[in-house]
């Protein structure tokens, strides 16, 4: 009973996620026929510059909705913009989630095909026809001797082996990995019956990824490619593969702040953040106004009223009851600890100090329980529960495989508990993270912030960083510290805030939030809103896209 209302569950969501595939997808037509003398105009002008917009997954509903607004506004820049699109070739990709879009066995046994593609590929092929721009088709240069090969590839290779294959010079291995971990949920796949037929699958159609985009590239010059998050399966092989052929890429991906968008050149933003130069933001000039603005948005955080992605609706910040129920004494010295979710770690982040979060985690309990005069806080991430794809790896069920009697000094809280991270942590002398972003937000009120992994605040100046086990250990080894952040490294911390959540995260205001997936729809009334010069936001990315020009909006301005 319960594997049919499950079955029938999956079916649901696909009809609804037809459904606003048909309904929520942009409709050009309308707009360009409004503005037709624009848009012909463009289509005609001679071009400066040749932009690939490699979609592939045309049911990543946010994805279709963001790039086909992208190809118009460059088109209207005198770019010709040519889309890629899967046509149902792959055996696995992104769009396939355990429980949500497809079952495990019928992906390991029958692949998506049957299940996924058609829908997939039509509704995002026809609102892309509607631009009259020139579209391929992944099978358009994929023979039969191509699907053959990677079938035997994919075949032959063990499980424990996937994750560091290599295909003619191209980690098609590491991603096929990457996109499994994803389906699955999990950081690993030593508990999946199917874990083998599915991951092969993935490492399959990187495979045919890398075949197709290095033949589309053989056919086609391209100026930059364009194309959402820049890891996972396809788009994390056609990365791989325009950087082995010296194709400028541009990833981009939502941001946390409604209408807002992350955009990096060269990586996915997740590996670009760690490497941005200081003086990308140490050199902005700063006042009162922009330290009260990053606060007030800080704040808002606390029940994310100002942002599109969040992990807790109406957190209490009652913490002197919650102290109460969990035994914390918060007269004493107290550290925070703040979680990933194990697979989304895995894939975004690569390890520093640790091989992985779940190493690093043990590794700290332990710590403590020879530190009594401590009192160890672990905030297990909201997301593992109320996340788009919940965790199907909970940190607390490996805690109780790997660690025997949590010490009393620590304190777990589990992920559905209603209490705010933020208010938990304020009253912490330090804070340790592995790759969450939190790390800036607490650094922005003072709170020493601990980096074993790899964090977006990790090489600013703004928080303590381990290179290696026996360096964190000497961190470890000096708390609790006895000041928090002094007032110079307060405003950097408050600085570099500003520029990553108001500067790097760019503001596009056609991107309308609505309820549930896909997150926003387009709105906008004419073309002549988007043309070079009459709207900054729109310049920016495109000027990055086709200049190379840094994606930094300038919010300070409003400032002066």
């Amino acid at each position: 009973m319960l594997r049919n209302l499950v079955k029938k569950s999956i079916i649901a969501r696909r009809i609804l996620r037809r459904w606003r595939l048909s309904c929520l997808q942009p409709d050009w037509e309308p707009i360009i026929a409004r503005d037709g003398e624009i848009w012909r105009n463009a289509r005609s002008a001679p071009k400066k510059k040749r932009v690939l917009i490699a979609t592939s997954v045309g049911a990543h509903l946010p994805c279709a909705t963001l790039e086909s607004f992208l190809a118009v506004a460059l088109t209207l820049r005198e770019t010709e913009v040519h889309f890629l699109l899967c046509d149902g070739v792959l055996p696995a990709c992104m769009d396939c989630s355990l429980g949500i879009t497809i079952g495990e066995k019928k992906l390991a046994e029958e692949t998506a095909q049957a299940y996924l593609c058609k829908a997939c590929f039509r509704y995002t092929a026809k609102m892309f026809s509607t631009l009259g721009l020139k579209i391929h088709r992944y099978s358009d240069y994929l023979s039969d001797k191509d699907k053959q090969e990677a079938r035997e590839v994919s075949s032959a290779v063990s499980l424990d082996k996937i994750a560091g294959y290599t295909y003619k010079g191209i980690s098609v291995g590491n991603h096929a990995m990457a996109g499994a971990l994803r389906f699955y949920a999990r950081g690993d796949l030593n508990e999946e019956p199917y874990a083998g037929q599915i991951a092969r699958h993935y490492l399959n159609a990187s495979v045919l990824t890398a075949i197709a985009t290095q033949k589309l590239l053989d056919t086609f010059k391209f100026d930059t490619a364009v194309f959402h998050h820049g890891i996972y399966v396809p788009q994390g092989i056609i990365g791989e593969v325009c950087r082995q052929n010296k194709v400028p890429v541009v990833n981009w991906s939502i941001a946390y702040r409604k209408s807002s968008f992350i955009f990096s050149h060269n990586d996915t933003y997740h590996h670009t953040l760690m490497t941005e130069p200081v003086d990308s933001w140490k050199e902005m000039r700063w006042n009162d106004r922009m330290e009260e603005a990053i606060l007030s948005y800080l704040k808002s955080r606390w029940d994310g009223s100002r942002d599109w992605i969040w992990f807790h609706e109406k957190p209490s910040n009652d913490v002197t009851r919650f102290a109460m129920q969990m035994g914390i004494d918060f007269s004493k010295p107290c550290v925070g600890l703040l979680t990933n979710v194990m697979w989304d770690a895995q894939i975004h982040y690569p390890a520093r100090a640790f091989p992985d979060m779940l190493a690093w985690l043990i590794y700290t309990i332990e710590y403590f329980r020879s530190r009594p005069e401590l009192q160890l806080i672990i905030r297990v991430h909201p997301a593992e529960i109320w996340g788009k794809q919940p965790s199907r790896q909970k940190v607390t069920d490996e805690l109780k495989k790997h660690v025997q009697n949590i010490p009393p000094n620590v304190f777990v809280i589990p992920p559905e508990a209603r209490i705010s991270t933020y208010a938990v942590m304020m009253q912490c002398n330090t804070v340790i993270i592995y790759g969450t972003k939190t790390g800036v937000e607490l650094a922005s009120y003072g709170i020493p912030v601990v980096v074993a992994g790899e964090a977006w605040i990790r090489n600013k100046g703004l928080s303590i960083d381990a290179t290696s086990e026996p360096t964190y250990r000497s961190i470890l080894d000096t708390i609790p510290l006895k000041n928090r952040l002094d007032s110079k490294m307060l405003r950097e911390a408050r600085k570099y805030a500003f520029h990553f959540f108001f500067r790097r995260m760019i503001p596009l205001s056609y991107m309308k939030p609505v309820k549930g997936w896909p997150l926003y729809s387009m709105e906008i009334e004419s073309l002549s809103k988007i043309l070079q010069g009459n709207d900054t936001a729109v310049d920016i990315i495109c000027n990055g896209i086709l200049n190379g020009y840094d994606f930094v909006y300038p919010k300070e301005l409003e400032f002066r």
